[in-house]
Order: C-alpha cells, then structure tokens, then sequence
C-alpha cells in the first residue's frame, strides 16, 4: 500500500500493465529529449541578448579584469559577453562553467552544424548525443575551419548522429587530413599530415577524489611507452604477489604506479638526478638508466649501493583531511570519518593512517584553527593565519554553484577595503577581518568586482548574492539555495557595467 501511495506522489499509476509502463518511459524520454532540444535554443537566445556589443555600447572606458568578448564555440559562431555564463548557470542549478558549456554547444550546433541542429529540433538526434559532437567540434586541434566543420556536419547528419566517439575521432582526424589543416611542418607528408596533432598527455584528475581516497589518471602515450609501463607494472605487481599481498591484480598494479613514481623521485634526490639542485652525485653521461635488466626482470649490480630502507622522502603530498575530535585525559580521539578538502568526500581515519604509515611518507600536522573566532589584520593584505581561517570555512568559491576549492581562489573582501579612508580620518568601510573576507576564484571575483552582481555575509561562512535580474541566492559550506522569486531587474547599472542588448 506504500509503495503505490509512492508511485501516486511520483505522479506514477501503479496499475500500469507492462506495455503501458514502457509506452510511459518512451513518452517521458521523448518528453525529456524535446526538453533539451528547446533549452539548446534558449542558451543560443541568450547568447544573442549577450553579444559583445553589449558590452562596447555599455562601456565608454575599461579596466583590468572587466568584462570581454567571449569566443565559447568554433570559428563563425558569434562572440558573447563573457559575464552573461553566469546569471544562466545560476537559474539552471550549474557552474558558470557547465552553463559557458551549454551556451557553447549551442552556437556550434546553430552556426556550424545547421544539419545536426535541424535534426535535433525534429527529434531525430537526442540533444546529449549532439552536445559530444559539438564540444568535438569546438575542441578539435587544431581548429576546425568554418568548411571543415561543414563537412562533419554533413556526415554526422548523414546517419542521424549516430557515431560512437572512435568513429567521431577518425572523421575529425580525415576532416584535419582532407582540409590541409595541420601543415605546421613543411616537410611533413601531406597524407599523414593529421597524424602530427600529438595527442600524448597524462591527466591525473585532481578534483575528483573518490570516497576510496582515489584519483583518475587519464594517459594516452607512445606505443613502446605504453607496453614498456605495462611491463612494468606486471613485474612490480607479481613481485607484490610473492611478498605475500592478498591484493587483487588491478589495485597491486595501481599500487605498483605510485611504487614506480615515488621510488624514481627518491633516487633523483638521493643522486642527484634531473629536476635536484645537488651537485654530487653520478656524472649524467655514465650513471646507469637501465636499472633492471630487460631479460632476467631482477636487479643488476648497478643498484647494490642503493638502500631503498634509506631512501629520502620521496615526495611530500599534502593532504588536508578534517576530522572532529576530543579529548580524554592526556589522549586525542578522533572520529571513525572526516572530509577532504581535495573533492569535499569522506575520508576514513585508517585510510589516513595507512596513507600515512610508509616509511618514506614524511608527515606534517599542523595547528588546529578555531573557525568560530574572529581574525583582523590592519592591512589590506590578508595574512596568512587569516588566509587559511577563510580557507577552511568556506571550503570552495561561496558564489552560487561553484565548486573550484577554496585553496585556488582569491580572498576577497565582501565590502572593498577604501585605500583613502586612513589618510582621510575615516573608519575603514571594508576592514581586513575573517567576517569581511571570503573566497572567490577569480572568474567570480572579476563578475563581482566588474558587474551588478552583488552579495554580503549574513552570517560567518553564509552569503546571499543578487543576481543582475534579481534572482537572491544563498550559499554556505553545504551548498547553494534559492531564496525567493526574482525580483525586477535593476532599472539602472553603476557606469560601465554592460547591460543586454535586445534585438
């Protein structure tokens, strides 16, 4: 009886027979498809009230960090006033990032992919799929030309959208191919000449951390390269095995990539090595680079005067892990679980200590901040106890919906700190104190510094910003809330704020 009460609420009859249920999913992904489609067109209609026109008409004068024109798709699509990202991702509950994005995508499926754009307005291809084409599209390199972009349209629409991102690749990789785009080298083979776009790199992903106390690394590397690390990791892996590790073979191979990193920063610090500043140590030209002999797998005599046990610290990681806390007798408890600064997740207490637990770890704890006091320095520079205090409050940027940790971002002061008020008798209007300061990355400091946007602290560690259009918004550690219904736009703007322009 409770579940069907549930599915009632949920706007969901329970006496569906199986094919109505289905003919209701196909109904409402149809429903959520047209959804996107249209919300494609809005982000384009919003893009056209923000051209940078809006901005030059506005704006007799500009400054360091004002607004500027904003190239957010592919080459022919239009320019957009770079704050307007913004107000959009704040309405649609997304970063100003994700909204920049979506604005993106929309002027490059309208300006550059007319086909697939027609095609997703009929419903023939979901909007998500053409989305991936189009941020293909705008990050090609190098850069797709107007024509280029023509050609992949036609071919994508061709076959409804329905390309995988392998197939999607190989026909920007022939489209780079077939318009002479990658010509930076003259003497390279006019028919391989899309194969100098290197595509090497290795990202580790830093602002993902798992609850497990892991990070995705993403690489793409050249082929001996590739199969030399796999090796490697497969010898490091059933070493691991024969020492007695009960570990499955995916997590000793993943714990063989930090063994391999931190044991080859070790030595460099031990001898010398490239990237140290010591001078002793093996001359460059004779020191042995092959460790490990390729046929045997075992150690060569090369590594005899080498004690791992007497390494150096490898490297030092920081962590910033928060864990309440009490205190019995002369003894510190903590609690079973905390919360990484690095991705706000749970972070478990024995995950620390293993972390922690390596004879090469070095670990530094430092002092606990009372977050409930107030700091104030006399200068506009914010000190370094106060930086951290402000650090460790709001955790990441306080504007709506934005996640960049705080540790990366300005300190700002809410009211401005005057630079005349001392010499003019005064009181200083925008102290340097914790209940004035806050942390904002610097696309949000500029758009508060440079825009109607406004905003004040209510409460330490608790903001409510306004919108150019009256939208009221409230943020703190745990997130962002909508406060209330918007209110009427600004009837006028401080000089040289850009207002939209209709048209």
């Amino acid at each position: 009886m409770i579940d069907g009460l549930a599915a009632e609420a949920r706007g969901v009859a329970d006496d569906l027979s199986p094919a109505d249920l289905l003919a209701t999913i196909r109904s409402a992904r149809e429903d959520e498809n047209r959804a996107a489609a249209q919300q494609l067109a809005l982000a384009a209609r919003w893009a056209d009230l923000h051209p940078p026109e809006s901005i030059h008409s506005a704006a007799s004068f500009t400054v360091p960090g004002s607004q500027h024109e904003e190239p957010i798709a592919g080459e022919g699509a239009p320019l957009v006033a770079e704050f307007c990202c913004a107000e959009l991702g704040t309405v649609l509950g997304i970063t100003s990032t994700a909204a920049k994005k979506l604005i993106g995508h929309a002027l490059e499926l309208r300006h550059r992919l007319p086909r697939l754009w027609a095609q997703v307005h009929a419903g023939a291809v979901p909007a998500w799929r053409a989305r991936a084409i189009a941020d293909t599209t705008i990050h090609s390199t190098p850069p797709l030309t107007v024509e280029a972009a023509g050609f992949v349209d036609a071919q994508v629409a061709a076959v409804a959208g329905r390309v995988g991102s392998a197939q999607l690749d190989r026909l920007v990789a022939e489209t780079i191919r077939r318009y002479d785009l990658a010509t930076a080298d003259p003497a390279a083979d006019p028919e391989d000449g899309y194969l100098h776009v290197d595509p090497r790199h290795v990202t580790v992903d830093t602002d993902d951390v798992h609850y497990a106390g892991t990070l995705r690394i993403e690489a793409e590397v050249d082929i001996a390269d590739a199969l030399d690390l796999d090796r490697a990791l497969a010898h490091h892996a059933a070493t691991q095995q024969a020492l007695g590790s009960l570990l499955p073979l995916d997590a000793r191979r993943a714990k063989a990539l930090g063994d391999l990193a931190r044991t080859q920063t070790a030595l460099e610090l031990l001898t010398g090595g490239p990237g140290t500043d010591r001078a002793s140590g093996p001359d460059p030209d004779t020191r042995r680079q092959d460790r490990v002999n390729p046929d045997t797998d075992t150690d060569t005599d090369a590594d005899a005067d080498v004690d791992e046990t007497h390494l150096p610290a490898a490297r030092e990681v920081v962590i910033h892990a928060h864990f309440d806390a009490s205190v019995s007798g002369d003894t510190t408890v903590f609690g079973p679980t905390g919360r990484m600064e690095n991705g706000q997740r749970l972070v478990l207490l024995d995950q620390i200590q293993s972390w922690c637990a390596d004879t090469r770890t070095e670990v530094t704890i430092k002092p606990v901040i009372d977050l409930n006091t107030t700091l104030t320095a006399q200068t506009r520079k914010v000190p370094a106890t106060i930086r951290e205090h402000v650090i460790l409050r709001d955790r990441t940027c306080v504007f709506p919906r934005c996640t960049r940790p705080a540790r990366r971002c300005d300190v700002d002061h809410v009211i401005p700190w005057d630079d005349d008020a001392d010499a003019e008798g005064r009181p200083q209007p925008g102290p340097t104190t914790t209940s004035n300061l806050a942390c904002l990355c610097r696309f949000h400091h500029r758009l508060k510094t440079h825009s109607p946007w406004r905003y004040e602290m209510t409460a330490p560690g608790i903001f409510e910003w306004t919108s150019p259009h009256g939208h009221r918004y409230r943020r703190d550690h745990t997130g962002t809330t909508d406060l209330d219904p918007p209110h009427p736009p600004h009837p006028t703007a401080p000089p040289g704020i850009p207002r939209p322009r209709r048209r």
